[in-house]
């Protein structure tokens, strides 16, 4: 299987972390690149941003089609452009959000996530009801810090193990999704540190996720309802 991973900003600061990521989680016969947007912004931090992000995005997935790849994941936690991405082409796209909480659905009756900013919690809630299962929403908290800045890893990480903590024994969460496909390498050191003081509870990585996932499709020969996401109807579009 081939995939190719948009990184939905217009820099390549996280590239090789992400290759890395990929590469831990991906099954031996899975390919994977990455490519980032030439229009956009440096990261998705409010809708603003993933408006601007959009037409990118789906341009390189209908180039990933073309290209011969399997599938796509758009890698933001957001799930930016996944909904008109899918409208245009054939293969499985996915982003961070769907398959991690999902995932977090199937393993616990209920789950938080922690995320980067407040501004971006709106957003979260959006999607979780959207995808109906706000039931399963114990809380949504954040490290406050911006995604930019998550390559420092022992800050990131003693911030996110605080408000984890704080997410199971403050709010009864069973489960922990990180909010930020950001959040690189550090969901099975979390999941430790927790389960020393605690009984097991699952940290999710939204990146093992949406791999995990699409390599799932490929296998089952399925990909997204045309049905559901119909192709747009031919006519004049002027986005450049």
């Amino acid at each position: 299987m081939k995939i190719k991973i948009v990184v939905p900003i217009i820099t390549n600061v996280f590239n090789n972390e992400i290759i890395r990521e990929a590469n831990q989680f991906k099954s031996q016969d899975t390919e994977v690149e990455v490519v980032n947007l030439d229009k956009g912004t440096a990261s998705i931090e409010s809708n603003y941003d993933e408006i601007l992000a959009g037409p990118d995005i789906v341009k390189k997935v209908k180039k990933a089609e073309e290209d011969g790849f399997d599938g796509v994941f758009i890698d933001c936690f957001g799930d930016p452009a996944v909904d008109a991405a899918r409208e245009v082409v054939d293969i499985p796209v996915v982003g961070g959000f769907q398959p991690a909480v999902l995932t977090a659905s199937l393993l616990c009756k209920k789950w938080s996530v922690v995320t980067v900013l407040k501004s971006v919690v709106p957003m979260i809630q959006d999607l979780c009801r959207k995808t109906g299962i706000m039931d399963n929403v114990a809380s949504i908290r954040d490290i406050d810090t911006p995604v930019l800045e998550l390559q420092d890893k022992k800050v990131m990480q003693s911030r996110l193990l605080m408000q984890i903590e704080k997410a199971i024994n403050d709010d009864g969460a069973q489960g922990i999704v990180l909010g930020c496909t950001g959040m690189l390498g550090l969901a099975q050191d979390l999941q430790n540190e927790v389960s020393k003081k605690n009984v097991y509870i699952p940290v999710i990585d939204p990146t093992a996720a949406a791999i995990g996932f699409l390599e799932q499709l490929h296998r089952s020969k399925i990909s997204h309802s045309k049905l559901t996401y119909q192709r747009p109807v031919e006519k004049e579009r002027n986005f450049e």
